[in-house]
């Protein structure tokens, strides 16, 4: 799950059902902040024509049972917290088979085939499945090899590569941009990936269809503007919301912390030994960094007027999703990086073969990380 669907109000995976065909799995109620949930399944397969008609149906029982009375509840994830699972779900059936019955919300075939031909694949060219050009180039220069190992990914068309360009150098502030890096990926864009740029929501940006006999080239142009960090997934690649330099909702920085943690594991080696670790860091309790759903989790708070750091473990925005733990105690602004330490060593200290932090985490639980970061 790369789109984070269980922690929307209204997430939704496409799947098929035994005959082939395709469908839509619906989750609902899932959402952050102040009080974060993850969505339940409403159901497991509606069929494509259907859709618009379930969603009608969600959103009459949004409109019937959801909070007026009170703006911190008019969410729609406290209104299947507050109704249940089990009820959520017969209600959203009852008004979906009276929309059915009555065949409202039926999409001209001529407007699906309008905005399916907006996203008509590129005119790929044949091409082989591996590139000499490539492999000669990983052999010629490792830094190159370790950006594709970390930051390319497979293509669906032979001979492609989706080029992830991460936007958290080490030391420089997470998702940021300067118009020259913006101008630069425009042209690549326009060379390269058929005109073309994604941006994903862990604040990096994605060129999608790239020879792969191109890539050093691509390589090459991302380098010369500080673009080209081979970090996509690891400990430096950190969410962080503007915090305290840029919001007057944010209790603490949260930009100058994500810089502190991504210079001390700023060696590229370490980074790849500690592996696939996901941190993500909020001024306040709004979540916009995704705290709650961090391997570590980072949610600064105000005690008194000074900076103080909350650490939860365990969250996670993929199809396991899940919402982190907190370890205790906050920390202050000058031991919070020193406590991620203790955490990573930890994780390091008790993981198995090839064992990610989140599974590590799951296998232990919390009471080993606790033990340590509070042990004095």
């Amino acid at each position: 799950d790369r789109a984070a669907i269980k922690l929307h109000d209204i997430g939704i995976v496409i799947v098929k059902n035994q005959a082939g065909e395709v469908g839509y799995e619906i989750h609902v109620g899932g959402g952050q902040g102040r009080t974060p949930f993850i969505a339940k399944k409403m159901a497991s397969f509606v069929p494509a024509a259907q859709l618009l008609a379930y969603l009608e149906a969600v959103m009459r029982v949004y409109n019937m049972l959801g909070r007026r009375d009170n703006s911190y509840k008019a969410r729609i994830k406290i209104m299947v917290h507050e109704t249940g699972e089990v009820e959520m779900r017969r209600l959203i059936e009852a008004e979906f088979a009276k929309i059915d019955a009555s065949q409202m919300l039926a999409v001209p075939p001529a407007e699906i085939e309008r905005i399916s031909a907006y996203f008509a694949s590129p005119e790929f060219a044949t091409l082989p499945a591996s590139s000499a050009v490539l492999e000669a180039a990983k052999t010629q220069d490792a830094d190159f090899a370790r950006w594709v190992r970390a930051n390319v990914v497979a293509h669906k068309q032979d001979g492609y590569g989706i080029v992830n360009i991460s936007l958290k150098p080490i030391g420089g502030v997470p998702g940021d941009a300067s118009d020259v890096q913006m101008e630069a990926v425009a042209d690549l864009a326009e060379r390269y990936s058929f005109d073309e740029i994604r941006v994903t929501h862990e604040q990096n940006l994605v060129l999608p269809h790239i020879r792969l006999d191109d890539l050093k080239t691509v390589y090459d142009a991302l380098d010369a503007h500080d673009l080209a960090t081979a970090n996509l997934g690891l400990i430096s690649d950190t969410i962080a919301c503007p915090g305290l330099d840029y919001c007057n909702l944010a209790n603490a920085r949260s930009i100058p912390l994500a810089q502190e943690i991504s210079e001390r594991f700023a060696d590229l080696d370490r980074q790849y030994d500690i592996g696939e670790l996901k941190i993500k860091i909020s001024g306040c309790i709004n979540a916009c960094g995704h705290h709650h759903v961090g391997h570590i989790g980072i949610l600064g708070v105000d005690k008194k007027g000074t900076e103080f750091y909350q650490i939860s473990l365990g969250g996670s925005a993929d199809e396991n999703a899940s919402i982190g733990t907190i370890t205790g105690r906050a920390f202050t602004e000058e031991t919070i990086v020193d406590a991620i330490e203790t955490v990573v060593t930890t994780y390091t200290d008790m993981r198995q073969t090839d064992e990610r932090f989140i599974d590590t985490y799951r296998r232990v639980g919390l009471d080993p990380f606790k033990e340590r970061l509070y042990a004095e």
